[in-house]
């Protein structure tokens, strides 16, 4: 039984030190990290994920600095209706995550 106890306490510090290692940039910070070439810009970004779900519409986006790197998150619907859920590295577009929202 202390065992199980102690498998959950070490599972659940670990996805709390995942949390904490992610921040949401704010819009201004975004725009000067856009403006000073350290990411992409936001419609370079956009056309990338839209390239994935031809006729989509992007719904949501975010960016986060994730242990150092910065990932632009989206959520797109596409032109059947299905929710997408992407992920972007944002200082060169490369598709990090291309998946069905349930």
């Amino acid at each position: 039984m202390k065992a199980l106890i102690a498998l959950f306490v070490a599972a659940a510090l670990s996805v709390s030190a995942g949390i904490a290692n992610a921040r949401d940039l704010g819009p201004d910070e975004a725009l000067k990290l856009r403006d000073a070439g350290t990411i992409q810009s936001f419609e370079k970004l956009n056309a990338a994920a839209l390239v994935l779900h031809p006729g989509g519409k992007i719904e949501e986006t975010e960016l986060e600095e994730e242990y150092g790197r910065y990932i632009y998150q989206l959520e797109v619907r596409d032109a059947q209706g299905a929710q997408w859920d992407i992920e972007l590295d944002a200082t060169n577009g490369q598709i990090l995550k291309n998946q069905q929202d349930d």
